[in-house]
């Protein structure tokens, strides 16, 4: 007679747009005793971090190093720079950047949105126009999200440097890298990017638990007269402490030794590889929905995102039930639905530590799933996933010699 069995074989398809699964070589760089965090051997470790940290950033400027998630760097972000009242302009790309938002109110700021359907990134000719309208520079910072999480759609972070520079306006320009950094292009320093925000727990492979700020000479500049309260978050006291490789409090030590391993594998790999990689996987799964007739939530493809593909069900499809199906059939989530799109979704994540022959996988059991949830699709969407990589890989053809 057969038993009930809570186990399921094989290995799990984590395909949440984070967090990702943690490479072997981070685990066991983190599986080690535990140090004093006031050593001389944290003190080493702890530098080569903060200094590592800014090649992935592509920054020459400080980056802050918080022990906690990405919400946590939201509001470093805020709170180090702005006072109460201060108006802030936001881009409402989709759940996170309605979040970010929301944290903004709660602060005692003012933030204003420039409205979507949630399926474009954000528009650099919408923000250089109500800046303009901004005639008594009011405004003081504009917060958007390189990659927004919970759509599949990414901004023009470089465009939307130069529509701020083009209105004449001197706010501030924050970014979201949270589901981006160390997985798409990102240059704070070239970019003009003001303040970064990032998390470990996507593109550095990481646990959840750490999170970071990038700042610029013009940020730091901001924080001088800053009103807004702050002491976990506070920027001096955590950069006064770096200096000599130490913070202002606990740290995450074992984190620490992590993110030294993933950055030394992101750079192992090179960068423009890894965004190369991550371009592939990203048109790869597209072309798998393309493929089953699915609509891809994000409808114009200069905002494709390289770390997410959200894709709409069909009317009268439920998008959570047909999460909970692979997941017991198959053992693969997916990433959840939010908001004006709750129950119409679900979300691939194809980022970190992640190849060619594991997205093939997921989108099999996406491809089985989509026929056992009766999800009207045309077959071959895995085919032609597979089609394309081949595509990408095939070496030059040889003549064979006589």
């Amino acid at each position: 007679m057969a038993q009930n069995s809570s186990r399921a074989a094989g290995r799990h398809f984590l395909q949440i747009p984070g967090p990702t699964p943690v490479p072997d070589r981070v685990l066991r760089a983190m599986d080690t005793p535990v140090i004093d965090h006031r050593g001389p051997e944290f003190s080493k470790m702890a530098k080569k971090a903060l200094e590592g940290i800014k090649t992935i950033f592509k920054t020459a400027n400080p980056v802050v190093i918080y022990t906690a998630t990405g919400t946590g760097a939201w509001e470093g972000a805020l709170v180090n720079t702005l006072s109460p009242g201060d108006r802030v302009l936001m881009v409402e790309t989709g759940q996170f950047a309605t979040l970010w938002k929301k944290m903004a109110e709660k602060l005692g700021l003012k933030p204003e949105f420039i409205e979507t359907d949630w399926r474009v990134g954000a528009d650099p000719n919408l923000i250089e126009a109500y800046l303009k309208k901004d005639t008594g520079k009011e405004i003081k910072a504009v917060c958007v999200l390189h990659n927004e999480t919970s759509t599949g759609c990414a901004s023009p972070i470089a465009e939307i440097r130069k529509a701020i520079d083009a209105a004449g306006h001197p706010a501030l320009l924050m970014v979201d890298t949270i589901s981006s950094l160390a997985s798409m292009d990102y240059r704070h320093d070239e970019w003009g990017v003001d303040v970064a925000v990032g998390g470990a727990q996507k593109g550095l492979m990481l646990p959840p638990g750490m999170s970071f700020n990038a700042l610029s000479p013009k940020a730091l500049d901001a924080y001088k007269t800053a009103k807004l309260p702050k002491s976990f978050f506070d920027w001096e006291e955590m950069l006064n402490m770096n200096k000599v490789g130490f913070f202002p409090y606990t740290p995450a030590t074992l984190m620490l030794g992590g993110l030294n391993e993933g950055i030394a594998m992101l750079h192992e790999e090179g960068l423009d590889n890894v965004f190369a990689r991550h371009d592939r996987l990203a048109e790869g799964v597209r072309r798998a929905v393309r493929h089953w007739d699915l609509e891809i939530i994000c409808r114009d493809p200069k905002y494709y995102s390289s770390t997410i593909t959200a894709i709409l069900m069909p009317e009268g499809h439920d998008g959570d039930a047909f999460r909970s199906l692979a997941l017991d059939t198959f053992n693969i989530s997916y990433g959840a639905s939010f908001g004006r799109f709750a129950g119409k979704m679900f979300r691939i994540g194809h980022l970190g530590d992640t190849n060619d022959a594991t997205i093939i996988g997921a989108l099999a059991a996406t491809e089985m799933a989509l026929s056992l949830a009766g999800v009207p699709h045309k077959k071959g969407g895995v085919q032609a996933a597979m089609d394309y990589f081949i595509s990408q890989h095939a070496a030059p053809v040889r003549v064979a010699a006589e």
